[in-house]
């Protein structure tokens, strides 16, 4: 028997996979906060701390096809718009504490993404004691490429990552360079959550973090992964 709704429920959000016509349906974004040392650093931290995870709405997501620029508007309520790239990592079989040898399994494919982030509105909260949310997990708020088989990527964890403004380098790092790496992440994640099948993980952000505003144009790139670009329009 069918469902009646009281209303048309939205559509899944998904993200188109290289190489298929399949699409990826997205359940939920987890982030990893802090995760290179030299960001830990530059956001006044240091040290290899316990991992801490937050989180976006799925459909925060905001698709940026190969060899095409995305137009993001610029968010409302915000003066500090900024940029952080990441290796996104794509769950496909779920679990519950999942051991860190153990994690390639569960692995579907990797991605580019951007966590880009209202850093006014998220120090404003960061002083008052209150949820980051506002300046996190706004509309438009996590562009990302298309999705590239594990299979594909042999060796993702060696990978350049580099992000550059109007052509000019902001961030660059390697993968290997994460505190936490992909498969600790997972296995100090699951044992918070039980992972399901469409899951995102933005694993963090090298340092260089900076703002962007309305006629930027942000290029990400991750070594063996399709790269995004994404112009920031004035809403």
């Amino acid at each position: 028997m069918s469902t009646n709704y009281t209303f048309a429920p939205s559509a899944t959000v998904s993200v188109p996979v290289v190489g298929a016509s399949s699409q990826f349906p997205v359940h939920r974004i987890y982030c990893v906060g802090r995760n290179y040392e030299e960001h830990a650093k530059e956001m006044g931290h240091s040290g290899r701390e316990a991992p801490f995870f937050f989180m976006k709405p799925a459909d925060s997501v905001f698709y940026a096809a190969p060899g095409a620029t995305a137009s993001m508007p610029y968010p409302s309520l915000t003066a500090n718009l900024h940029h952080e790239i990441e290796l996104v990592v794509a769950i496909g079989t779920g679990g519950r504490y999942i051991a860190a040898a153990d994690a390639h399994k569960h692995i579907y494919g990797y991605a580019v993404g951007l966590d880009m982030t209202r850093r006014d509105l998220q120090n404003d909260m960061k002083k008052a004691g209150r949820p980051w949310c506002i300046g996190k997990g706004f509309d438009h708020s996590a562009p990302l490429g298309a999705i590239t088989p594990a299979a594909h990527v042999p060796d993702i964890d060696h990978a350049a990552i580099a992000l550059s403004v109007n052509g000019g380098m902001r961030q660059i790092s390697s993968i290997a360079q994460l505190i936490w790496n992909v498969a600790e992440t997972i296995e100090q994640l699951s044992a918070a959550w039980e992972l399901q099948p469409g899951d995102l993980i933005f694993t963090g952000t090298p340092a260089g973090v900076g703002a962007v505003v309305a006629g930027d144009v942000m290029q990400g790139d991750i070594t063996g992964l399709a790269g995004i670009r994404v112009a920031v329009v004035a809403a």
